[in-house]
């Protein structure tokens, strides 16, 4: 039995990865130059490392596996890490319990609730009662209205925009989720870890496993259409090639395969026109010097239009960068804002711009290179009842499935839980 998958992020290959396992003849087709998809790499300067920023939890136990499995488990190093809070135009550490209690943009009672706040939702196993109520009125009611007003709504319109407004709670469940995912049992203190090299480690490990083991990985191939003829499938390409499969799994983002594969069940086709969507636009720097001890440093303050300020040689050392700093600038956008058809020089301006207002002693001779990485569709925004629209894994048609982050609700979208996905597919539409 053969089986096509578009699309060659680490979805795609750790689909082909368990396929392949189980005995089918598997075809990956990437569009892209490289495989990877928003854990792609890429040369920043003289290095190369990921294009977006990308970490490994303590809780990550199907990466964890996975990389075991690609003898890269010895390859992770772990270090615990620090964040950073800019509020009122200063940055605090909001690193351990007593930093948070000095915290001073809130009184003791408000810090209480705040604290309260992120305990509950730690507890909360699943979100399908916080789909129902909206973000604001779910943190008001724990937090408390001054609260929410100078901590949770700045942070909410650094992650989504305008876009939070139609966010239900599941969403801060999710963030809530994932924070206390990174805290080592009984100390809880934050602590991450990378593969020696990035994702790029990664990805080349993995595509060689997979090729040195019959998977064929097509990059480059671009697909133009999908159609089901006959109990077969046939993936045509742009170039004109046409490749038929028994199986295709989709695992691009709903408004690519609407594109690619209109023949989608109505009904299907229907909730995925309906799932609004993020992208990013992310400003890559490597600075000649650290801004902070921070990994992550949360920006609340009004007119800075990045959603935080990600130091990742506060994670990596920076010896890997020839001593330099690598720094990531964020901005979670709806995919029709206009500031994706910026240019980067503007994109570039603006964001660095925004990095000078929390550090402002860095200067233009400091940046040693800066690039500009954006992607339209990254997540599924999490609206008021998201379950009802949230698509099958079936496409309505015979042999043709999807799967992408449009699946992901018990989550943030992250690496492990691509793979979680992944597995739940598989045992679901393949018996595996």
């Amino acid at each position: 039995m053969k089986a096509g998958i578009v699309g060659g992020g680490m979805l795609g290959l750790y689909l082909a990865h368990r396929l392949r396992k189980a005995g089918w003849d598997v075809t990956v087709l990437e569009e892209a130059p490289s495989t990877g998809g928003l854990a792609s790499a890429w040369q920043i300067g003289p290095y190369t490392w990921d294009k977006y920023y990308h970490v490994i939890s303590l809780s990550d136990t199907v990466l964890r596996s996975f990389l075991k499995e690609m003898n890269l488990a010895e390859q992770i190093v772990w270090k615990e890490t620090r964040t950073g809070f800019y509020t009122d135009g200063r940055l605090y550490s909001m690193s351990n319990t007593k930093e948070f209690l000095a915290f001073p943009p809130l009184n003791l009672a408000d810090k209480l609730r705040l604290g309260g706040t992120i305990f509950l939702g730690s507890l909360i196993k699943s979100p399908r009662r916080l789909e129902k109520m909206h973000v604001a009125d779910w943190l008001t009611r724990w937090s408390g209205e001054r609260t929410f007003e100078k901590i949770w709504l700045p942070l909410l319109k650094a992650k989504l925009g305008d876009a939070w407004q139609r966010t239900s709670a599941a969403f801060i469940w999710a963030t809530i989720r994932r924070m206390y995912a990174a805290r080592r049992s009984g100390e809880k203190k934050e602590m991450f870890g990378y593969v020696r090299g990035g994702y790029a480690t990664i990805l080349r490990t993995v595509t060689s496993f997979l090729s040195d083991n019959g998977t064929v990985i097509r990059t480059g191939f671009a697909v133009d259409r999908i159609k089901n003829k006959a109990n077969k499938t046939e993936i045509t390409g742009k170039n004109g090639e046409t490749l038929e499969f028994d199986r295709v799994i989709l695992t691009v983002p709903p408004p690519v395969i609407l594109r690619i594969f209109p023949d989608v069940d109505p009904v299907e086709k229907d909730k995925m026109t309906a799932i609004p969507y993020m992208g990013v636009i992310c400003v890559s720097l490597l600075l000649k010097k650290s801004l902070s001890p921070f990994y992550v440093t949360n920006v609340t303050e009004e007119g800075i239009p990045v959603t935080g300020i990600i130091e990742m040689t506060a994670l990596i050392d920076p010896e890997v960068f020839g001593g330099h700093a690598l720094i990531y600038l964020p901005k979670y956008l709806e995919p029709d804002n206009p500031l994706f058809d910026r240019d980067d020089e503007e994109i570039i301006r603006l964001f660095t711009g925004a990095l000078k207002k929390v550090h402002p002693s860095l200067s233009d001779e400091e940046i040693a290179a800066v690039k500009v990485a954006r992607s339209r569709y990254v997540f599924a925004l999490p609206v008021l009842h998201y379950s009802r629209i949230k698509p099958s894994f079936d496409t309505g048609t015979e042999g043709i499935y999807m799967v992408n982050s449009a699946h992901i609700t018990n989550s943030t979208l992250n690496v492990n839980e691509t793979l979680n996905l992944a597995n739940e597919f598989l045992a679901k539409m393949f018996s595996l």
